[in-house]
This record gives structure tokens, C-alpha cells and sequence, in this order.
């Protein structure tokens, strides 16, 4: 049974460098595809317009049928994470290792739905940016702790948390955010707001990108 051992800060040292490989850069700009220039129509003789074949549509298309359907269910937004409750107050407060046995045969999510599941943790145990642990004394995370949390109660293996954390230093980049997470959450004026907004627009990005 895989469990986490991580801090937040070792987490966003993880993520970072995930990031900083060439492999995940080719997975960021390379799911951004520019459709091919479409055909050019034949030309149609004197007398009347040419009559398609109901099966000739395809040959009409600019790219495969295949392609366009993968690229329509991309661009849906993603399924809400299935809704297994949180443990209550006391359980935001317990130690982590008391909710290791929440990972007992729970399959892998992508890394969109991991990140759906850490947003539910700081909605519903509260979000901290100082100081900078997995939580406070009142059970709440900042977003690295709400990641491993998530982890620790069986939503998404020890790989997942990575690229969540990769895809999280992504839209910080695409924001104009240079740092890691962890400085990003204790920035002053940083808000639980701006948490989850964060969130939400890497949970569009990760889905967008088919993770």
C-alpha cells in the first residue's frame, strides 16, 4: 500500500522538477494542436451543383473522425470527483497516518480528478498559508497539505500527486508566478480564494490536456 511520506515543501521540490523535464514540456504545448488547412472545394461543372455521396462526407473533413471526437470530449469539463465524504471535523485534526487504510483498494485518478478532491479538502477543512505545514491546529491545509491529504485518503498514487503538483506549477507559470507553490500560498494577501481559484484553473488545464 502506497503512502506518502512527503512534506509540502518536498512535494513542490518534486512537482518543480517534474516540470522542469523536457518529457512534461512536451506534454504541456504538445496537446495544442492546429487543424490542418481544409481542402480546397473542386470545382463544380456548368450545368448544376455536383451531388455528394451520403458516405463522401469524410472526405470532406480536415482531420481523421477519430481526432475530432477525442478533441470534443477534451474540451468537456471534467467529472465531478465521486463524492466518498470527507471524514468530519475531528478527522481534519487526526494524525495522517491514521487514514492510511482509506487507500485500501482505491484505483488511480487522473490528476484533474486528484486536484477536484484536494479543492473539496480546503473547502471543507479550510485553507492556511502560515505557517507553511500540511496543516494547522484546526485541520486546515495549504494546497500542497490538501494534495498529500487527498493522497492519504486514497484519491490518486504518489505519481499522480506529482503531475498534479506539475500542472499546478504550470498555470502558476502561465500567471506570470516564477516560484514554487509553497511561496505562491504564503505570498501576503494570498487568499482561500485565490487557492481554490488556482485550482480550478489547473483542474481545467490538466482536463483540457486529457489528464
Amino acid at each position: 500500500m502506497e503512502t506518502a511520506q512527503l512534506t509540502p515543501d518536498q512535494l513542490d521540490a518534486q512537482a518543480s522538477r517534474l516540470h522542469d523535464t523536457d518529457a512534461w514540456q512536451r506534454i504541456v504545448t504538445g496537446w495544442e494542436r492546429t487543424a490542418q488547412e481544409p481542402p480546397a472545394p473542386a470545382a463544380v461543372p456548368d450545368g448544376g451543383a455536383r451531388a455528394v455521396h451520403p458516405a463522401g462526407w469524410r472526405g470532406l473533413l480536415s482531420v481523421p473522425v477519430d481526432q475530432l471526437v477525442e478533441d470534443s470530449l477534451r474540451a468537456l469539463p471534467p467529472r465531478p470527483p465521486h463524492e466518498r465524504p470527507l471524514p468530519g471535523r475531528l478527522g481534519a485534526v487526526l494524525p495522517e497516518r491514521l487514514h492510511a487504510w482509506r487507500r485500501i483498494g482505491q484505483p488511480d485518478v487522473r490528476p484533474s480528478t486528484h486536484l477536484g478532491h484536494a479543492r473539496r479538502i480546503l473547502t471543507e477543512w479550510g485553507w492556511q498559508n502560515t505557517p507553511y505545514r500540511l496543516r494547522n491546529v484546526r485541520g486546515a491545509r495549504c494546497v500542497c497539505g490538501a494534495m498529500l491529504t487527498a493522497h492519504r485518503l486514497g484519491y490518486g498514487s504518489l505519481h499522480t500527486v506529482d503531475r498534479a503538483g506539475a500542472w499546478l506549477i504550470t498555470e502558476l507559470r502561465a500567471q506570470g508566478w516564477t516560484g514554487l507553490i509553497g511561496p505562491w500560498n504564503r505570498h501576503p494577501g494570498r487568499t482561500a480564494d485565490d487557492a481554490l481559484a488556482l485550482i480550478d484553473a489547473t483542474i481545467r488545464r490538466a482536463s483540457l490536456a486529457g489528464q
